[in-house]
């Protein structure tokens, strides 16, 4: 069994232009004479690699906390892409992905309103992307309206170095967080069989 972490450091992550930006202060410090160490942060929903609800761009649609866990845990496929994936380009390669597929394009693995739509219309779980949004800039809206429309969360800012394309185990879980419309989360790819308990 081998497990890729495919999260990007959330402190560390690009932050998408607007957004806020994550910091830490330590609260408690042994160093300093404390008992024990204690650390507050803050973030916005949208940092480093995260999970988009349906509420992100529809305001009747689903927070993140209602999406059931079994959105973000279960089979994928990894597969490269260049540049902007067209409708036509996403019929092939759904022929041959699980129903939750992650694009990988060097940063810059972006749909295209036709894209979104054949994933909206395929019966797809979750879309992911390591790049900071899925849809490029002249569809961004238009991407996220078609596949958060059809209920299929959006994993966005992975992370692929070392991946090879392929079928996985993917366990991706957002926050708990009421009624909001994105969260962080910890994302691994689990490659072979999963060890007995």
């Amino acid at each position: 069994m081998k497990i890729y972490d495919i999260s990007r450091e959330l402190f560390s992550a690009d932050v998408y232009p607007g957004d806020p930006i994550p910091w830490y202060e330590q609260v408690s410090r042994i160093d300093t004479g404390d008992d024990y160490n204690l650390s507050a942060f803050y973030t916005g929903s949208h940092s480093g690699t995260h999970l988009d609800a349906p509420r992100h761009f529809l305001e009747d649609g689903d927070t993140i906390d209602r999406l059931h866990p079994s959105n973000f845990i279960g089979p994928c496929t990894v597969i490269t892409v260049d540049g902007i994936v067209t409708g036509e380009q996403m019929e092939a390669l759904l022929t041959h992905c699980q129903k939750r597929i992650l694009l990988h394009g060097d940063g810059q693995a972006y749909l295209d309103r036709s894209a979104a739509f054949v994933l909206a219309d395929s019966g797809a779980l979750l879309v992911g992307t390591d790049a900071i949004t899925i849809g490029n800039e002249e569809d961004e809206r238009s991407v996220h309206l078609e596949l958060l429309g059809a209920n299929i969360p959006i994993l966005e800012g992975a992370v692929f170095d070392g991946v090879p394309d392929g079928d996985y185990l993917l366990i991706a879980l957002p926050l708990k967080l009421r009624g909001l419309e994105a969260s962080p989360c910890r994302a691994v790819l689990i490659q072979g069989e999963l060890p007995s308990l």
